[in-house]
Parts: structure tokens; sequence; C-alpha cells
């Protein structure tokens, strides 16, 4: 194992695990990804526990869970100052870098983000939000307001290869993250070269869209697989500067994202849901060549807080004691599966899309290997046997001791995270966020 090897790691925005060609959609064309796939570590069970932007970032910022650092809803900012995988990562003498959307820094997302505000990362090409992918605005170090040239993701991808072309010191290990914002709607906001490479009217749905949601389904699929088809495009330059820089034999590279989108299964939209294309993510893991690590799977559920602390491990940097996930670098390395009790899940409180008044509802859950078991505050809402099941379509939370066996297993994570499962008002009132009852509309006080 080579001391202190780069990491590259990289992250799109609601890009859910089922839509990549590795993965069986049979419609997506991701030829790059798909290669890379063949190389690396494929974490087939990577899950986002709170499948929603700001909370995910904060606990791949943090490796803690949202309850601790405070980004329960989108638009706010990490609460206690933990330390950051930045800061882990400066410590033990590596170069951070981050390019692209970063959305922990509160309401105004067109914001400048001052150093002081970025997590310890030392480089800087970034911005709060936004889904304008053409005309995208950005800062590097002043408080001046950069625009991105054309499609945002292609620029972010151009500044990416070319903070790997000046890493010259092999001496000074690094770790870049870059995080785009598609494939994330709007849908028609793509260059026309990738979205001429689908048309509604020949996607191939997956079997649990019923046939009321199906074209719609089919229109936002086009334009989101036209993302995807350009972020895999990026993804092979950003591979092809790696090879290019004499950097791949040193550098892990993980391919993620945030959360999954449903895309109209079961009659749903976006994010926030329990359902497997809202909380399953790609987690591609490639080593460094000269370990001569095979291509395989990891079956153990990798939640959003284990990641931190997973990267570090891989890196050899210690981690900090703030951090509440899971070191799965044992795993990576070949070593036996990580058994936590399954991955939780959670939603503090719908907002925004997912509301109280359109069927948003707050709960928790597990997800095992096998198993997705998901309670609200009335008791088993959704248990599903994945293997037996996998689109999801035939919940057992009638079963009654299959139940109560999960329900132990929930109670116990739960114990373990401090969680005593509030209601979600209950939760704006402490983290001093207030929602418009009727509409489901969130204001930030700060």
């Amino acid at each position: 194992m080579p001391a202190f090897p780069n990491l590259l790691f990289v992250f799109g925005d609601q890009w859910r695990a089922q839509a990549c060609g590795y993965a069986g959609d049979p419609n997506v064309r991701t030829p790059n990804i798909d290669a890379f796939a063949a190389q690396s570590v494929n974490l087939r069970n990577a899950v986002s526990g709170y499948p929603v932007c700001s909370p995910y970032r904060a606990s791949l910022l943090t490796g803690q869970y949202p309850l601790t650092h405070g980004m329960i809803v989108n638009d706010q900012r990490i609460r206690g100052n933990p330390a950051s995988i930045a800061d882990a990562l400066n410590a033990a003498g590596y170069d951070t870098a981050y390019i692209g959307k970063w959305h922990v820094h509160g309401p105004r997302r067109s914001a400048f983000i001052p150093p002081e505000d970025r997590m310890g990362f030392k480089h800087w090409l970034g911005f709060e939000c936004t889904h304008d992918y053409n005309n995208s605005r950005y800062y590097a170090g002043a408080p001046t307001p950069l625009t991105w040239a054309g499609y945002d993701a292609e620029a972010q991808t151009g500044a990416a290869c070319e903070y790997l072309r000046g890493r010259t010191d092999r001496r000074e290990p690094f770790a870049l993250f870059l995080s785009w914002g598609p494939p994330h709607d709007p849908y028609h906001i793509v260059p026309e070269r990738f979205r001429a490479l689908y048309q509604p009217d020949t996607i191939i749905l997956r079997p649990n869209v019923p046939e009321d949601a199906a074209a719609r389904a089919k229109k936002d699929l086009a334009g989101y697989y036209a993302h995807c088809s350009a972020l895999d495009d990026c993804f092979g330059a950003l591979l092809a500067e790696l090879e290019r820089a004499g950097l791949a034999e040193d550098t892990i590279v993980v391919f993620t994202s945030d959360h999954g989108d449903m895309h109209g299964s079961h009659g749903l939209w976006k994010k926030q849901w329990p359902h497997d294309e809202s909380i399953l993510i790609p987690f591609l893991l490639r080593w460094p060549a000269s370990l001569g690590m095979e291509a395989r799977e990891v079956k153990s559920p990798l939640n959003s807080p284990d990641v931190m602390p997973t990267m570090l491990g891989l890196c050899g940097a210690p981690i900090p004691d703030s951090v509440e996930g899971c070191d799965f670098s044992p795993t990576i390395l070949g070593e036996d599966e990580v058994d936590d009790g399954g991955a939780y899940l959670a939603c503090y409180c719908p907002f925004h899309q997912i509301k109280y008044n359109t069927g948003g509802r707050d709960f928790r859950g597990l997800r095992t290997v096998r198993y997705t078991y998901v309670r609200d505050h009335l008791g088993p809402w959704l248990l599903f046997d994945n293997e037996a099941d996998p689109y999801q379509m035939y919940n057992l939370a009638q079963n009654e001791n299959l139940c109560a066996e999960f329900e132990a297993m929930l109670q116990r994570k739960l114990k373990k995270l401090n969680d005593p499962f509030a209601l979600g008002c209950q939760l704006l009132r402490k983290f001093n966020v207030r929602m418009n009852e009727e509409w489901g509309d969130v204001h930030y006080e700060w």
C-alpha cells in the first residue's frame, strides 16, 4: 500500500445508482464510466441515508449524521465547527482542492463563500448552488463572480484537468473534489450532441413506473440521460488527463453521487423518498494500479457519513474524533465486509418538492444488503425484500414478525445515533428553521 496516495473524488447531483450502463440501465450511454467500473471496486449498496443535497454534502465533509451537523433541510450551514475531510487531509500533508457546487453555506445561493467557510480546502473554484448550467457563476480567490464558459460541468472538468497538469511535485499528495450540478434538473440545459442521443418515445421505463406517470417519466429521463452522457464524457476526459499527467498509478479515483431520483417509480418524483431509486447511489473506487487490486463488488451498505472516514483510511490519514461514520477501508482492501446493522435512513422533515401536504412524511429506516425497512410515527410503513423484489413492488409491512425483527434493529440504531425520532416540527425549532404549514415552504432564520 503506497503511503499517502492521491485522491480524485468526483460526484454528480441526483445521479441514481441504476442510471449507468454497468448497472444494467438499457437506455443510458456511459461508456467511460462502464469501462471504469470494470476496473473498480463497486460498492453496489452505497446509500444516501438522507437523500437530499445539503445534508449529504455536510455528511461527506464532516463524517457526521444530520442530527449532529445540523443540516436537516437544504440551504443551511454546518453547526459545531467539526473537523472536515480537508482539515484531516491537510494535516496529513495533502494539497486539497474543491471545484464546483458547494451547497452548505446557507440560503443565499449566489453568495461569495469566504476562505474561512471553505472547510479547509486550499485550492478553490466553487459556488453555493445553481441549476442554470449554461450561465453558471463561481468564485475563485476574490469576491467577484466569474462565469463558467458554456455547460458548466465541462468547464469545471477543464479546471480539474488544469489542476492535475499542475501536480508536478510528486512529493506532496493531492485530494481533488469535483462536484457537478447535473444530472439534476432542469433536463433541457445540456449540449445538443448529448440531447440528440435520447428521444422520450424510445425510453424503456423501470417496471415500477405506473402508466399514469409514464409520459412525464420518459420526457424527463430523455434529458436526464443526456446529462449523464455529458458527464460520462467529462469523466473520460478527466481519466485521460490523469494518465497523461502520469498520476493514474498513484491516485485513488472515486465516482459517486449525492442521492438519486425517483423519475416516476411508484408514481413518485425527485428525492427524499426511502426507495432505492432515491437512496442508492453509484460508488465506484479504482485503487492505484500498482497494488494489483482486482475489480469486484462489495455488498455492505456504505452510508453518507462513512465516506469521510473511509477515504481517510485509504489515504493513511488520521480520522478525527468528531467523525460518526464507519471506516470501510478494510473492506475495500479485501478484508471482511462491515456489518453495521444496516444503513440508517431518515427524513427529518419533508420540504421543497416533497411536502406534508403532498404525501411526504418524517421517517426512519434501515437499508441492509437484502432488506429495506422504513417506519413513520404511526408504525411500519415499508418493508421490501430487495433480492426477491428488486423493484420494490411488494410491500411486506403487514408481516408482523419480520417487522418486529427490523424494528428492534432500527431501535438499536436510533439509540446508537442518539435519535429520539422527534417530530419534524420539533427538529425545525431546534435548528432554528421555520416552515409554512400550509405550503410546506421552508424559511430560514439566522
